[in-house]
């Protein structure tokens, strides 16, 4: 006779200490609350095997309306989709990025966070789901540029602007037209930008991609999976590029030299720990002024943002006095 597994009640604790202090979903998701506002999500949500509510967090439509959910709940976005098998990213590790943004500005800003339209940030691949840009402005009134190689995400990002109407001149979507290029042909003359943040493409190849969502995917169901199902989607864009993370940041870093006075601070992810030292190597040769790297964690993944800004003491100075001061 065969004997049923059990699972021992899991204790979790109430608040995700590794979350930013300003971040809207340290606590766990309470699915009674996220129903109410997006009945939908009901139909998927289940006891797990330790007796708790949640969701299959392998199921591409589970994690798409529970997205949709806390878009609505903690940032009031009534109108929100993703074309199919696009990048449908976890809310609560954006929202981090930005409250860490936050915290960078303030330090640089005699202690005070500078909120407002006239604050301008440059979203490097925003994809469709238009995710960061909705919380900058929703928790500090930014103003966003989105940039994209996709013309399809490009589209489905102005339909999310179109149908959230406090969205509407807030985010301006723009078309990268060579994929090579990160700030040519984004970044207009004499145009200038607070900061700029990026989530670059994780892999090298479509097969380390797959081979990274199998091992994804097995954890989640805590059993070997053989066929990739990508539970947070992702277009090959959005997963992986030539060279992976290494390179792309690689670049990025030696373009933004060429948008020294465009930009007070640059900034990207970099999941991989091992990557660190080429951007370093990279900011060196750059001739980077100052470089900061910020801590996340989320969960059991770590990760980081790398900063670096090429404007002197006196121009941030001055940046600050003209820029910054007056919304404060």
């Amino acid at each position: 006779m065969k004997r049923r597994t059990t699972h021992k009640k899991k204790s979790h604790p109430k608040i995700k200490l590794r979350l930013h202090p300003q971040n809207k979903h340290r606590e766990r998701y309470d699915f009674k609350q996220l129903t109410d506002t997006c009945p939908e999500l009901a139909q998927f949500v289940k006891l797990n095997m330790y007796n708790d509510e949640s969701i299959d967090f392998s199921n591409p439509e589970a994690v798409k309306i529970l997205n949709k959910a806390l878009l609505k709940h903690y940032y009031d976005v009534e109108h929100w989709n993703i074309p199919q098998g696009y990048l449908c990213p976890p809310i609560p590790g954006r929202a981090d990025y930005i409250h860490h943004i936050a915290d960078l500005l303030r330090n640089y800003n005699y202690g005070k966070t500078p909120t407002g339209n006239k604050i301008k940030c440059l979203d490097i691949g925003v994809g469709a789901n238009c995710v960061y840009p909705i919380i900058g402005n929703k928790e500090y009134d930014w103003s966003f540029i989105g940039s994209d190689i996709d013309p399809v995400s490009i589209e489905n990002g102005n339909k999310i602007i179109e149908l959230n109407s406090f969205l509407k001149g807030k985010i301006e979507l723009r078309l990268q037209n060579n994929p090579k290029d990160f700030f040519y042909g984004i970044i207009q003359k004499d145009e200038l930008i607070d900061f700029t943040i990026c989530n670059p493409p994780f892999h090298a190849s479509l097969a380390e991609a797959q081979s990274g969502t199998l091992r994804k995917l097995s954890n989640l169901n805590h059993e070997k999976i053989t066929k990739p199902i990508l539970n947070f989607g992702g277009q090959n864009n959005e997963l992986w590029c030539e060279g992976g993370e290494e390179r792309f940041i690689r670049e990025m870093i030696r373009e933004s030299k060429k948008f020294a006075t465009s930009c007070f601070w640059f900034s990207t992810l970099v999941s991989k720990q091992s990557n660190l030292k080429s951007a370093y190597k990279a900011l060196e040769k750059a001739e980077a002024v100052e470089v900061k790297t910020i801590p996340m964690g989320q969960g059991n993944k770590t990760s980081r943002i790398v900063a670096w800004t090429f404007l002197t003491k006196e121009q941030q100075n001055k940046w600050r006095n003209t820029r910054w001061t007056e919304t404060l």
